[in-house]
């Protein structure tokens, strides 16, 4: 028998995002979302969580490390508590993510992830590693130079065939692919290919579309920039629909205003963390500036240590609805990664929910599966 769990807001896939939040329901079995709807549901609620507001499980298409743990070089028991940490912010799936190295590095790292994903424990889910380079182009960031090089299709192949599933995302650049050999490969896999640390043009960048590209790495950061007369890889993420821009919402990366205007222009939007380990792999080398970013020594970023639940907050902050905001942190990620969840697919999706403070949007509670997370 279904489960019936009521909300001051509830927060519905596919509804208007912009509309005002309202009280409203869902009914959970068997893991799956199987019913919603708005005010008060038919009889008692099995579980009245009061002025909460009930959303989708955030997923992190990118985050490199969380606090000391940095998913390179992490063993069993940070494995652990990296999930564990990311439960606490509302982050019910996520991507690791692995930066440039040399090709004979990624083997070891690769099956740590997976015992990881495997691992029974009730934890936030492992959707599949994303590789951010090391087939990158003209504009490095953080990355090694010594370590970007051409994509290497046969090295990709072998990969993805002899890790099934656990290769989920791969950021390139347009100018790194020749003939978009690998963008196609990939694309044939299964594998999400994302344009990114790049100085495509924006033909380029629309040759990589046509090619099976669908996502955009950190909009506006690692890319040429924006020319009126040359946009760029910039330009066809906020032109092209089937592009998806990922965007760093710490208010550090990207002007409160550049955001804005991204998220007013490109409806599937998608917020990522980009967090790193502030004390191992490659955050060992960056010192934190006066915003408590982390930096390499030059003053180039490293990354984040603002989680989703921040990135909520932050960009509500700047006057995008609630909804909204978890739409770009729930509903647009998990598409890109064709996850079941209810913030996907809505009714009939698994239950992993987050209930948030209204007033704070810091987070209350997380479910997994219809079943209350171990966050802390």
């Amino acid at each position: 028998m279904a489960r019936v769990v009521a909300a001051g807001a509830v927060c519905v896939p596919d509804s208007d995002a912009t509309a005002p939040l309202a009280p409203g329901w869902l009914a959970i079995e068997d893991g799956l979302v199987v019913d919603l709807g708005r005010d008060s549901p038919p009889g008692r609620p099995d579980e009245d969580l009061g002025d909460v507001v009930l959303a989708p499980g955030f997923v992190d298409l990118q985050v490199n490390g969380v606090d000391t743990v940095d998913f390179a070089s992490a063993d069993a028991a940070g494995w652990s508590r990296a999930r564990r940490r990311l439960l606490s912010c509302g982050v019910t799936t996520f991507c690791p993510t692995l930066v440039s190295a040399p090709l004979t590095a990624y083997d070891a790292p690769l099956g740590r992830a997976a015992a990881a994903r495997d691992d029974p424990e009730p934890l936030t889910t492992i959707a599949g590693v994303h590789l951010e380079g090391p087939f990158l182009g003209g504009a490095p960031g953080a990355h090694a130079e010594e370590h970007i090089r051409p994509a290497d299709r046969d090295w990709l192949e072998r990969l993805v065939l002899g890790r099934p599933g656990l290769v989920r995302i791969v950021t390139l650049a347009p100018e790194a692919d020749a003939g978009l050999e690998a963008t196609r490969l990939l694309v044939a896999l299964d594998v999400v290919v994302a344009l990114g640390h790049s100085d495509a043009t924006y033909e380029e960048a629309l040759a990589a579309a046509d090619a099976g590209a669908t996502v955009v790495t950190h909009l506006f950061n690692g890319m040429g920039p924006w020319h009126h007369r040359e946009p760029g890889l910039a330009g066809a993420a906020l032109d092209d629909d089937r592009l998806t821009p990922t965007l760093i919402a710490d208010l550090v990366h990207v002007h409160p205003a550049v955001l804005r205007l991204a998220i007013s222009r490109k409806p599937n939007v998608a917020l990522v963390s980009d967090a790193v380990a502030l004390a191992a792999g490659e955050a060992e080398v960056a010192t934190a500036g006066p915003d408590g970013t982390p930096r390499l020594a030059d003053g180039t970023l490293v990354g984040s240590v603002a989680m989703l639940d921040r990135a909520v907050a932050n960009v509500v902050g700047l006057g995008v609805p609630i909804a909204r905001a978890v739409e770009m942190t729930a509903t647009v990620p998990a598409r890109v990664l064709g996850l079941d969840t209810f913030g996907a697919v809505g009714p009939g999706g698994r239950a992993d929910l987050v209930a948030l403070d209204p007033a704070s949007l810091g987070v209350r509670v997380v479910w997994l599966g219809g079943e209350p997370a171990p966050v802390r």
